[in-house]
């Protein structure tokens, strides 16, 4: 598939994915979100990518949905029943879900790197992946209650995961920018930088620190994770128990305790 909103870069085992519409902050319309979907689910199949960076081109990371969205919803949904009205509205709004979903269930770690304007579905974006790391002109906000709507595609359930409720209720009530600086004070951010390239040349250089470990071992650590984040400890535990159990005795481990033995690094599948 040829992206017209994306484009796409490799750099070794990790894959650079940025939001090429800077002319308009990187807003997403509804042909964005199909293709952000589509490009999460094709690098969850590639086998040769073992870590994904999000980016954005231009001032801002993402300005979240397109105004031209909004302004056709009631034309996508148009039905002379109300009760058909509003069932077409929930469809649409869980396929706009399932696109951010797409970047939480990816097997890969996706890191985020952030400038600029983090608003709205840009924060829902984020807040579905592994990690986030900003400049210190990036600013984020619950954009959604300052156009008098829910925010409805992961900010409210993902954000109290991620920040202090307490900091989550304030973003979600108020709508306010959230600097970086604060962001990084809050949890929400790993790190900050002082210009875009460093981050990114960081960045890369952090997924290419996960590209290097066993991609199995990466892949079962982000899906216990989750699981885990979801379930009491107890779940957890017995869950990662599963998991090892049909899958710690792989070709990865031979190869690590292999090169461990051998005094290199090891070269895994």
């Amino acid at each position: 598939m040829e992206y017209k909103f994306f484009t796409q870069t490799r750099h070794g085992k990790v894959a650079l994915l940025e939001m090429n519409r800077p002319e308009a902050a990187n807003a997403l319309d509804r042909a964005a979100w199909d293709e952000l979907k589509f490009a999460f689910e094709a690098l969850d199949e590639d086998r040769e990518v073992r870590a994904i960076v999000l980016a954005g081109k231009g001032k801002h990371f993402c300005a979240g949905i397109d105004l031209s969205l909004l302004a056709s919803i009631d034309l996508m949904i148009e039905d002379t029943c109300t009760g058909r009205k509003g069932e077409k509205l929930r469809r649409l709004i869980l396929e706009l879900q399932d696109t951010i979903n797409a970047i939480e269930k990816c097997r890969k770690p996706v890191l985020a790197a952030v400038q600029g304007g983090c608003l709205g579905g840009g924060l829902d974006i984020i807040c579905a992946c592994d990690m986030r790391f900003a400049t210190q002109d990036a600013f984020f906000s619950v954009k959604e209650i300052a156009v008098g709507m829910v925010a409805d595609l992961g900010s409210l359930q993902r954000l109290p995961k991620l920040i202090p409720d307490g900091h989550a209720r304030e973003m979600a009530f108020t709508g306010r920018h959230v600097p970086a600086g604060e962001a990084r004070e809050m949890g929400l951010v790993n790190r900050v930088f002082d210009t875009r390239e460093e981050m990114l040349e960081q960045v890369l250089g952090v997924a290419a620190q996960i590209a290097a470990n066993s991609p199995l071992s990466v892949r079962g650590s982000k899906e216990v994770l989750n699981y885990s984040r979801d379930h009491t400890v107890v779940d957890g535990l017995n869950y990662v128990a599963t998991w090892n159990a049909g899958m710690l005795l792989s070709a990865d481990l031979d190869e690590a305790l292999k090169a461990q033995k051998e005094r290199r690094k090891p070269a895994f599948e």
